[in-house]
């Protein structure tokens, strides 16, 4: 069914948004269960569309998958069945190729279709594909799919990445668990996820050292046991309620996560007048009336996230003068300037700068979700524009939010999903 979001300002929000277990930690987790030759339980999953997906995915390499409570999944994966994570799957979720790394560690085989995904830029897999060459797997790209074989075994190897890739990471570490001999990844990403991979793994019975760092140390073992774990709540769901809080006034708590995970988020917010109280699992933040002008650049956790790019850009338009956002990390992010500015936004781009101007009258318009935290951001914007904001291509926001306009609503948000012909 083609469903909308309309969204209206409606004035200051109040009260408090539980968020859920991150996604970009869930899908690499469940992938990860391939490792195992057993019954793999995670808990505070998301109930979102990729993690469908990725069920799909596993599913169809012969992981039998059960959710035996609410936000609970179980991964048996005793016996693999197929080494061929199809097209028609993959497709549909860039974070599918995660199943590459742990595939070819398992079964020495691995025939992963090319991604798919948000459209926000090439996020080319070379760094996979090298990385995995040099652990001594022979890897072609054929017919649309990534052919991976270990002739020899995987064996540990340094390995230095030219760009600190969370997906590339996450292969590799995935991957070099289960070598012989000791894998050293240089230039490694120390997203808060891939801390809670390594968690996951060492759990398990892997043995990773320098979590945290852009060097790690993975000493391979010869098999990984059946373990439970909690998925880590997720920093960009928070970010996405915090700035939802900022742009529509008021005062709102946003629990389920660390702090320290949004830390230069939350300093920007800062910089334009928030208020933000840190809890021991979430913040309370009050927005100000006068929000000063910042500018932000998209880095590398600990860096500003992309992933927040396009949530913040919709609040800076409420600024008193112009900011510079510079994205660097994807180069087709600023797809959400344009449907914004169907909204009244003025987002000027050249190259990956963006000039965005400030104390702009926001008027409620049909929209259309370009990516997922576009989606997301487009909704934002609606809580600070006259009349009422129609966002389509919402399948984009049920990917990475689970509940999302139900937990705006709990917090006095006027936002309701219908059908488009309502």
């Amino acid at each position: 069914m083609d469903e909308i979001i309309r969204v209206q300002s409606n004035g200051p929000l109040s009260g408090e948004i539980q968020v859920e277990g991150a996604k970009n930690s869930a899908l690499k987790l469940m992938a990860a269960s391939l490792l195992i030759p057993g019954v793999t339980t995670l808990t505070n999953v998301p109930n979102i569309a990729d993690v469908y997906v990725m069920s799909e995915a596993l599913t169809a390499l012969g992981v039998v998958i059960d959710s035996p409570a609410p936000h609970t999944i179980t991964l048996d994966a005793s016996n693999l069945t197929s080494y061929r994570a199809p097209y028609e799957v993959v497709a549909k979720m860039r974070a599918s190729t995660a199943v590459l790394g742990p595939l070819v560690a398992r079964s020495g085989h691995a025939s992963v279709a090319l991604p798919g995904g948000c459209n926000i830029g090439s996020r080319k897999i070379d760094m996979h594909i090298s990385g995995l060459e040099i652990l001594g797997a022979t890897c072609k790209i054929e017919h649309g799919y990534i052919e991976a074989l270990t002739p020899t075994g995987l064996h540990g190897m340094p390995v230095s990445l030219v760009f600190p890739s969370v997906g590339a990471t996450e292969n590799l570490i995935m991957a070099a668990v289960l070598a012989e001999g000791t894998t050293i990844v240089s230039n490694a990403a120390r997203e808060p996820e891939i801390a809670d991979l390594i968690d996951f793994l060492n759990t398990a019975g892997a043995q990773i050292e320098g979590k945290n760092t852009t060097t790690l140390t993975i000493i391979g073992v010869e098999e990984l046991k059946p373990i439970e774990h909690r998925v880590v709540g997720d920093r960009i769901e928070a970010g996405t309620f915090i700035v939802a809080g900022c742009i529509a006034g008021g005062t709102i708590t946003v629990s389920g996560f660390n702090p320290k995970h949004l830390g230069i988020v939350l300093d920007k917010l800062e910089q334009t007048g928030a208020v933000i109280e840190r809890l021991d699992r979430g913040v309370r933040v009050t927005a100000t009336d006068t929000i000063k002008p910042v500018d932000i650049q998209t880095l590398p956790y600990p860096g500003f996230p992309t992933d927040m790019q396009a949530q913040m850009m919709a609040y800076l338009t409420q600024a008193q003068s112009s900011s510079i956002v510079t994205e660097n990390v994807f180069e087709n992010r600023f797809m959400f300037a344009d449907e914004i500015g169907r909204m009244g936004a003025d987002i000027r781009i050249e190259g990956h700068y963006a000039l965005v101007r400030g104390n702009t009258h926001l008027s409620g318009a049909p929209v259309v979700a370009p990516d997922l935290r576009g989606g997301a951001a487009l909704v934002l914007a609606g809580l600070a524009a006259d009349g009422a904001t129609e966002v389509s291509n919402i399948y984009h926001v049920d990917r990475g939010y689970e509940s999302f306009c139900e937990k705006l609503q709990s917090v006095g948000a006027r936002v309701e999903r219908l059908d488009r012909d309502v």
